[in-house]
């Protein structure tokens, strides 16, 4: 039972990491709803959860918690040093940080309640899908941890839809807990949120609905807002106008001299009440986009996928063609082998070698120009510049560099910085740049919206239904894949199956 006195809000708050203002003039207060705090990339969400979770201390401004107040808090990335821990040592943990270190048996009863499968608890939590480490530190952190609050940041990174479905469940039907919840997944938010902040520059807009309807009203509110602004603006510069001629018709009488003070009285006035418009960063995703003229881009014969240590086989592939224009969906649950077989046709390609053997399983058109994103953008050199990483690819210069980062909204101030100091959704826009560099004509995405706020992720979907280049991808973004996809094959059994769309596969899990 959730406590009366449980609050948790921000007054005025702050934050600035050196000189660089990450927020600024944020309040709100939490209720009992489950409210979705949504934002574009590296407008300080997470710095902001860290905050009220106590792991960063503001600038200015207070954090309101109530006395006693116990927050289960969940950051995006994975704590470190968990890896070689049992699943039901990284659970011991959330029981030691309450004071419960003695009563292991509530790890037994959590795990009953969730349906582990059985013998999970006691595997090394390295070895987890990404889904089910997930899943474990929510299930830690919403339960064992007895918190009168729930902070979550990004919850259904790694989920599939089967994972994600099961967060839904708990989170609405399970978990009777105020909730402050960061995603980017809007079907997610659409099911789960009663209630919508909306983090920006000028601070935070609330919404007492959930964040379908939220959006809408913010943006007709948008709308609205630029309609007024735009006759606020017409009417100061008619006032403008009439003021100048009584300023001249008053040196010669002083009647037009106050009727000249008065008119501008009431531009002040216009101005001090005039609508301050919302305009998002201007930071498109734009795809590279070479021509390939041919009937296929890439072509399978005979192809069997099986798990890095090569014990077991995932998935093969008889006969397979994609052509330019084709926008492929691999679907399939966790561990079924989408991201393994998608790193196999990745790793097939061989730029220095475009002529392959007619017997080969994997076949790429000579002209094909690959790129790949990783979902876990472990390839990113964190220590290296903006700039550096640009023009590391091939072809690139740094006036090229310079104009794209210009582009996609990167500040010039911050292109001779690390690539450490971005954000996960700055870092995978800065990888999207790059590959749109190198003029690709065939796209491997591995989960391309998991760290992109909302406008990166349609500005992502416009691009790939605009453009003709092939793409295949895996994504549990189920607006992304009903909006891009024109062809949907699943895995199904360790084969891959051609289906007609995404619906069958989605099931229930529609958003």
């Amino acid at each position: 039972m959730v406590s009366r006195q449980a609050v948790l809000g921000i007054e005025d708050g702050a934050f600035f990491y050196g000189s660089k203002r990450v927020f600024s003039g944020v309040s709100f207060l939490l209720d009992d709803a489950r409210t979705a705090l949504v934002g574009e990339n590296g407008v300080g969400k997470s710095t902001l959860l860290k905050c009220l979770a106590g792991e960063h201390e503001l600038n200015r401004g207070k954090i309101i918690r109530s006395r006693g107040l116990r927050v289960g808090y969940l950051p995006q990335e994975v704590p470190p040093g968990l890896g070689e821990l049992s699943v039901r040592a990284v659970l011991r943990r959330s029981l030691d940080r309450v004071g419960l270190e003695h009563d292991d048996w509530r790890i037994d009863v959590l795990l009953d309640e969730i349906e582990v499968p059985a013998g999970m608890a006691d595997q090394t939590f390295g070895r987890l899908s990404g889904g089910w480490q997930r899943l474990m530190l929510i299930a830690g952190a919403a339960r064992l941890e007895e918190p009168d609050i729930l902070v979550l940041d990004e919850p259904t990174n790694h989920l599939d839809i089967g994972n994600i479905d099961t967060l839904e469940g708990w989170l609405t039907k399970h978990i009777r807990l105020p909730m402050l919840i960061v995603s980017h997944d809007r079907a997610f938010l659409g099911r789960v949120s009663t209630r919508t902040l909306f983090l920006r520059a000028d601070g935070v807009h609330a919404f007492k609905v959930p964040f379908l309807k939220a959006r809408e009203a913010l943006l007709q509110r948008d709308a609205a807002d630029a309609v007024r602004a735009r006759l606020d603006d017409k009417e100061i510069r008619r006032l403008q106008k009439v003021a100048a001629r009584y300023k001249i018709w008053g040196q010669k009488n002083d009647k037009f001299d106050r009727r000249a003070k008065a008119t501008l009285k009431r531009i002040e006035r216009i101005e001090a009440s005039r609508a301050e418009v919302h305009r998002p960063a201007e930071r498109r995703i734009e795809l590279g986009e070479a021509e390939l003229d041919a009937r296929a881009a890439l072509r399978i014969h005979d192809l069997t996928v099986t798990t890095p240590d090569g014990a077991r086989t995932l998935v093969k592939i008889d006969r397979l063609a994609i052509a330019p224009g084709d926008c492929v969906a691999l679907l399939g649950p966790n561990g079924a082998g989408k991201s393994t077989l998608l790193n196999a046709l990745a790793a097939a390609w061989d730029p220095k070698n475009p002529y392959y053997d007619g017997s080969a399983p994997v076949r790429f058109n000579p002209a094909c120009r690959l790129v790949y994103f990783d979902q876990s953008l472990r390839d990113l050199p964190l220590d290296q510049s903006l700039v550096d990483y640009l023009t590391a690819a091939q072809g690139v210069t740094e006036k090229d560099a310079l104009r794209g980062l210009a582009q996609a909204g990167f500040p010039f101030a911050r292109v001779r910085e690390p690539i450490a100091i971005l954000s996960f959704g700055e870092r995978s826009r800065l990888a999207f740049l790059k590959m749109k560099l190198m003029r690709p004509n065939l796209y491997m995405l591995d989960e391309p919206t998991s760290h992109l706020d909302i406008e990166g992720q349609e500005d992502l979907e416009s691009q790939l239904e605009e453009t003709d280049v092939a793409c295949v991808f895996v994504s549990h973004d189920r607006f992304f894949t009903r909006a891009v996809a024109t062809r949907f094959l699943e895995i199904r059994r360790g084969e891959l199956v051609e289906v007609e769309g995404a619906d069958a596969f989605f099931g229930d899990w529609n958003g």
